[in-house]
């Protein structure tokens, strides 16, 4: 079949293309790659086309089901070597997608293994990768390889077998299909967007998590990975430069790493469990673009009084809410936007996340005795204008922040409460007199961060769930939207986050409050009073701007914060 004259047929290429596809060296495998490589037409115009002319049906998109029993007697080798995946089953047949219609063997491999009548359907490769990933899960086929080694007389270690040495370990981790199995789970993890991967051992099974968009999801894979624990963890070790052997105590690395030309830094902590060790690793990307205040998500009023507190000469400002909740991400587009020639800004991190031109960025290091307060005093000696502080989290600390706005210094910091107001309760229950708090304290604003509804798939809700109407009758939300899953999102909903904030004014009757050492409820209904919106009024504007959804707001913010 000539792809070429089928595609000038239909107008899709000129006659001059097709003479100068013809005139190409064609190494591809995939039917028409030529004309795809070349820039005449899209994958999806040339699949179209192909399946026109056999008489197949076209699926753009493979969202369906994932139902176990798609795969049930298909082995995963046929799979991934073909590029044939399952999409339905019924009735002794098996509809499976195919971007390359013209092979016919592997469909009658799949026939001949499982028995059953093949309908091929045609969808793009994307999809069909997307697919098998999400069936056979990340790195199948590397398992599936693996399992087949150690079946042919290659031992492979599990936890608790037996007490392997460090030799057995470092050289289990070497293996090449070992080393391929890790570098997929964080190439996939990173194409997913993910800032985190979690693996846990259980007893009886290996599960690896990705974090994306603030929500943990299962990435999928094979059962047969717990075979490989021991060794998974070992390699990840051998990467951060830890203790291969050293199985009972809690470790901390680091990995530095490129992908595709993107410098990465990964943060590795390792803590023993029953099941064995479970890993963490928070991905970073090295050089990223700091997104500037008005990105963030604040509302008008809220980024005026935001930016007026970073424009103070001297002070404390802090940013609070719970871990991954974008506190850091705020300081630095402050910090950005007052980054001039007349200004040393200097922060104390732990770790450093952004690197960032024009300012001195130290990181914490307690194994060698550089502390946030050891490195605080030492700064100061520095005469910087602004100090960011990664996070208060002793009285050593607030009483060196609390020293340094005294003397002229605007500071930055984070500490961890649930709202603004508890902030400043905060600080006087670590051991710092009300006075200071008083007299220091500028500002506090509190964040969180919810999922974005799709572009991509977004849509009016008509939902007939009666909790749902409930919900949108209470807040008054009259249009609310929501994703309805596509590929950009992989199926959610949601891409991407924005935040929601509250932020506090040091007032004089906030500052006398807090003089008096009264209760948090106390500050926030002053700070009511003066206008100030709750975390879940800011997201509840937000929900009828049609950014997100009121589950998502919901999911991060108290719902008696509404007034």
């Amino acid at each position: 079949m000539h792809i070429g004259k089928i595609l000038l047929q239909r107008g899709l290429i000129t006659a001059e293309q097709l003479d100068t596809a013809e005139h190409t060296p064609q190494t591809e495998a995939a039917p028409g790659e030529v004309f795809v490589r070349l820039g005449y037409v899209s994958e999806p115009e040339v699949l179209k086309a192909l399946a026109e002319e056999l008489g197949m049906r076209y699926e753009e998109s493979l969202l369906g089901p994932l139902d176990p029993k798609l795969v049930e007697g298909i082995p995963p080798k046929l799979v991934f070597d073909r590029q044939i995946v399952p999409i339905a089953r019924s009735n002794g047949k098996i509809t499976v997608a195919t971007a390359n219609p013209l092979a016919l063997d592997g469909l009658d491999e799949l026939a001949t293994v499982t028995g059953c009548d093949v309908e091929p359907v045609v969808s793009p490769r994307e999809q069909i990768a997307e697919r098998i990933k999400k069936l056979f899960g990340v790195g199948a086929d590397t398992v599936d390889r693996m399992v087949g080694d150690q079946f042919g007389g290659v031992e492979v270690l599990r936890e608790g077998a037996r007490d392997e040495s460090k030799e057995d370990l470092l050289e289990a981790a070497a293996d090449a299909s070992l080393i391929n199995l890790v570098n997929q789970i964080l190439i996939e993890a990173l194409e997913s967007r993910a800032s985190d991967i979690h693996i846990e051992p259980f007893e009886r099974q290996l599960r690896v998590r990705y974090r994306i968009d603030g929500v943990l999801h299962d990435a999928g894979t094979p059962a047969q990975i717990k075979m490989f624990q021991a060794a998974i963890v070992s390699r990840i070790k051998i990467m951060a430069n830890l203790d291969v052997a050293e199985k009972r105590m809690p470790q901390d690395g680091r990995i530095m790493l490129r992908v595709a030309g993107r410098e990465i830094d990964v943060r590795v902590s390792v803590i023993p469990t029953l099941g064995g060790e479970g890993v963490a690793l928070r991905i970073l990307e090295r050089g990223s673009t700091h997104i500037g205040l008005g990105e963030l998500g604040m509302e008008g009023d809220d980024q005026a009084r935001f930016e007026r507190f970073i424009q103070k000469p001297h002070g404390i400002l802090l940013v609070t809410g719970p871990t991954g909740s974008g506190k850091t991400t705020t300081l630095y587009a402050a910090l950005s936007k007052i980054n001039t020639i007349d200004q040393k800004i200097i922060t104390v991190e732990e770790p450093v996340e952004y690197q960032t031109e024009g300012i001195c960025q130290i990181q914490v290091r307690p194994e060698i005795k550089v502390t946030f307060g050891r490195a605080l005093r030492h700064i100061l000696r520095h005469d910087p204008d602004v100090i960011m502080i990664g996070e208060i989290r002793d009285l050593e600390t607030a009483e060196i922040a609390i020293q340094a706005s005294l003397t002229g210094h605007l500071v930055f910091s984070t500490v961890h409460t649930n709202d603004a107001a508890g902030a400043i309760t905060r600080l006087i229950d670590i051991g710092i007199e009300p006075y200071l708090v008083s007299s220091t304290l500028e500002g506090v604003m509190a964040q969180r961060l919810v999922r974005r509804i799709c572009p991509n798939c977004k849509r009016e809700r008509r939902d007939d769930d009666e909790s749902v109407r409930l919900l949108a009758k209470t807040y008054e939300v009259e249009r609310h939207y929501v994703g309805a899953g596509c590929p950009d999102c992989r199926g959610t909903g949601f891409r991407g986050r924005i935040g929601i904030f509250e932020v506090l004014t040091m007032s004089e009757p906030v500052r006398e409050l807090a003089l008096q050492r009264t209760s948090s409820s106390r500050i926030k209904a002053q700070a009511l009073q003066e206008g100030m919106q709750t975390l879940l009024q800011d997201g509840i504007r937000k929900v009828r701007a049609g950014v997100t959804t009121l589950e998502e707001v919901l999911r991060v913010a108290m719902p008696e914060d509404v007034k």
